[in-house]
């Protein structure tokens, strides 16, 4: 990991990323943002399967709404690699929401770090209903085979 800069501030690099997302959930199953929202820019771009917003006040929001419905939410970093400013991160996130079984959703993050240092753009990729249909008994078999029968 690198050292930190003039500001106290961690320079992100794949490791840094991967130490700084692994304490993002907390032993309760609460995730816990406030230590990895400095290392974005005011400007963030983000992306995901269900929704793109764009600054860090919307971003903060949806971080936010995450942690009040769910009931449980835990995340394994399998692998992050760095190409330039382009930081992969591969992850297992169980959740469980308050009424539903935990869910393991399977994804990928793509962070790119600007001149400065911070993340200004987040792209993540997964899919959310497959993974979550998956633990809905019989449920998660048919819409795996409408699935491969549509798009297979």
């Amino acid at each position: 990991m690198e050292q930190e800069n003039k500001t106290g501030i961690i320079r992100l690099d794949a490791e840094s990323i991967r130490e700084l997302w692994s304490k993002t959930y907390n032993t309760q199953g609460k995730p816990d943002w406030s230590h990895i929202l400095p290392y974005y820019d005011e400007s963030i771009r983000f992306r995901d399967s269900v929704q793109e917003l764009r600054g860090i006040e919307e971003f903060t929001a949806m971080t936010r709404r995450l942690t009040d419905r769910s009931k449980d939410l835990s995340m394994n970093i399998v692998r992050t690699v760095q190409r330039d400013r382009d930081i992969f991160i591969e992850w297992e996130m169980t959740i469980k929401f308050k009424k539903n079984p935990s869910s393991v959703l399977y994804g990928t993050s793509r962070v790119t770090l600007n001149e400065q240092g911070k993340i200004i753009e987040q792209r993540d990729y997964y899919d959310l209903w497959g993974d979550i249909f998956d633990n809905i008994p019989r449920f998660g078999k048919a819409y795996r085979r409408f699935m491969k029968k549509k798009f297979g």
